[in-house]
């Protein structure tokens, strides 16, 4: 107890419990667009569906068709032990159709009109929330069995960052902000408070985030230079051109869709601007004598060590969203010449070349700033003075392996 009370009175604990300030003070916040509104005469349940009338459900090949009339129960909320009933109308698409049972969670939407409940209510899909829920347990308990203090701090960075989304992003988006400078505020701003929370009020931390805003320029240039060359539309995502239909004309799609490609890379650019700095500051910790040269070029060569992995994390990642596209192609024998010409497959490219420059960049750039920031021994060819040694870093690197052990 004494440990953790040291540490909550640390710089690190500090930051930790700010940042959790700032998420209550984000949750509190009102959402001001319309989608957050929910009408006064619905409310919102888990439900559990008794029976299914299947009559009218037709067979047409691998589709179904017709409509399914449910009985379900209640089972949370202040409607808890009330049955309704409802229809579920499919319409012959294996991605929106959803066929229920007998036993099925779901999640209901009940109508109530002074005070009373009606007896035909909607449900649109499945209750996934409580596998969602111990998902997210696990995923927490995993961080902080694993990594303790610093895992903690990592949940607060993940709550924080989808909070902020949540609260901050998509309502400017949707309010008609130009959407590459909101993303970029808003993902320097939690940039530095994550790379703040795990790697705590040391230098590295300010090595880490140089080298990441360098991989955010790099990136926006690679959109400014060759993003409109690609001649893409931002109704390429799914859903996309759905909002201009919504109440929303207004939104500029595209400047979404590049707003998209700079924010998706930034995990990578952090990752890898954070692994070369830990580097470095690991390899002055043991070798307080060596050269700032020196330590540029241990990072440069844990920065190529690194990237080779990252960059091809990224191409995995992107290319595993578009994995039944790319089958649809090879099934027909599309050629390649006009698979790379579909916008669908361009924006792919433009969204795993412009991480990959970022991630190209990063290195070099991260490599550098720990040469002229961390103390080491001046080298002649280095003309900055080294600045003065922070007397709580090591100790704090000390004190942080007791906690977690």
């Amino acid at each position: 107890m004494t440990r953790v009370l040291h540490l909550l009175r640390s710089k690190d604990g500090l930051v930790t419990l700010s940042s959790v300030l700032c998420i209550g003070v984000l949750l509190l916040l009102p959402t001001t667009t319309r989608f957050d509104r929910p009408r006064p005469d619905e409310v919102r349940a888990k439900g559990l569906v008794v029976t299914t009338d299947d009559s009218n459900l037709h067979q047409f090949g691998l589709v179904r068709q017709g409509e399914q009339v449910l009985e379900v129960e209640v089972t949370s909320g202040p409607w808890k032990g009330e049955r309704v009933r409802a229809t579920n109308i499919l319409q012959g698409s294996l991605e929106l159709d959803k066929v229920f049972s007998p036993g099925d969670a779901v999640l209901v939407v009940l109508t109530v009109q002074d005070g009373v409940l009606s007896s035909w209510a909607s449900v649109p899909d499945f209750w996934r929330l409580d596998v969602e829920l111990i998902l997210a347990l696990a995923f927490s308990a995993s961080l902080l069995v694993f990594a303790g203090w610093t895992g903690f701090r990592a949940l607060v960075s993940f709550v924080l960052t989808a909070v902020s989304f949540w609260k901050l992003l998509l309502p400017a988006y949707l309010a008609g902000y130009a959407p590459v400078p909101v993303a970029v505020a808003v993902v320097s701003c939690l940039t530095g408070l994550i790379l703040l929370l795990i790697g705590g009020w040391r230098r590295k931390t300010l090595v880490a985030f140089l080298g990441a805003v360098v991989g955010m320029g790099a990136i926006l240039a690679v959109i400014g230079l060759w993003g409109g060359g690609f001649r893409l539309h931002g109704a390429v995502r799914q859903f996309a051109e759905s909002l201009l239909y919504s109440g929303f004309p207004y939104l500029d799609l595209t400047g979404i869709l590049y707003a998209s490609i700079f924010m998706g890379a930034m995990g990578a650019i952090m990752d890898l601007a954070m692994d070369i700095a830990s580097a470095q500051e690991e390899l002055v910790r043991h070798r307080p004598d060596i050269g700032r040269m020196a330590i540029v070029r241990s990072g440069m060569r844990v920065g190529r060590a690194v990237l080779g992995t990252m960059s091809t994390t990224l191409l995995f990642a992107y290319s595993g969203s578009y994995l039944p596209l790319l089958l649809v192609f090879m099934a027909q024998g599309v050629p390649l010449l006009n698979a790379l010409n579909l916008q669908y497959v361009a924006v792919e490219v433009l969204h795993t070349l412009a991480g990959s420059m970022g991630l190209v960049l990063v290195a070099p750039a991260t490599a550098v700033m720990g040469g002229l920031l961390f103390p080491g021994v001046r080298d002649a060819a280095m003309i900055p003075s080294p600045l003065p040694a922070l007397p709580h870093e090591i100790p704090q690197v000390e004190e942080e392996a007791e906690a977690e052990a």
